[in-house]
């Protein structure tokens, strides 16, 4: 397989320095280019957010400059969006969260999108989703999956929590998890549970969905 490089120095220093305009041009030039839209997500934008969690867990930047950065993410995530959904959607549905008291959303943004481009009906709940009401809702939805993602690695414990609880309350559901916090371990709780799935990238998540898809 051919490797896909981007110039994330430039698209880092430019989300540093809070120049949205430029990383959105950055970004939008490289889908013009055909960068395939999981390549442009895995390589530029999740490498380049990856990195400035590392910064700001290290404070070599502050917590205002993490916060920018993720919002010119978000932003730049809103603006593609309405280009790589398709309006066509089947049965199928997922919910979306992230662990309670979780707070960094984009990486189950960027899930969502692949779930919509797969043409699933989605149900983004976003951030610091208490136990409880994702349980419920969930319930009230009844979807074939559900998609949590954590980022911080003292989270862990959470995510394992809430595993139990959706084991208790919904057994047999199936349940994708993933995020950066699997960097530093943690797949021995999701070894735990027969029908919790833990995806590394997006493109394994595509593969996952098309697979899914084919055989009906």
């Amino acid at each position: 397989m051919q490797t896909i490089t981007f110039d994330n120095g430039l698209f880092l220093e430019s989300l540093l320095k809070g120049d949205r305009a430029y990383c959105s041009e950055l970004v939008r030039n490289e889908l013009k280019s055909n960068r395939s839209v999981f390549d442009v997500y895995e390589q530029l934008i999740k490498k380049s957010m990856y990195e400035i969690g590392e910064l700001w867990e290290f404070n070599k930047i502050s917590t205002a400059t993490e916060h920018l950065a993720s919002a010119i993410i978000e932003s730049i995530l809103n603006e593609i969006y309405p280009v790589l959904v398709t309006e066509e959607k089947g049965d199928r549905s997922v919910v979306l969260a992230c662990v309670e008291k979780e707070m960094h959303q984009i990486g189950i943004k960027m899930v969502n999108d692949v779930f919509e481009i797969n043409g699933w009906r989605t149900y983004y709940l976003g951030t610091n989703t208490p136990t409880p009401a994702l349980i419920n809702f969930t319930k009230d939805i009844n979807p074939a999956l559900l998609a949590i993602s954590v980022s911080l690695y003292f989270h862990l414990p959470l995510l394992e929590q809430m595993l139990q609880q959706i084991q208790e309350e919904m057994p047999g559901l199936k349940v994708f998890v993933g995020g950066q916090a699997f960097r530093h371990g943690g797949l021995d709780v999701i070894a735990q549970y027969k029908h919790v799935i833990y995806l590394p990238d997006l493109n394994s998540l595509d593969y996952s969905l098309k697979n899914i898809n084919a055989n009906g």
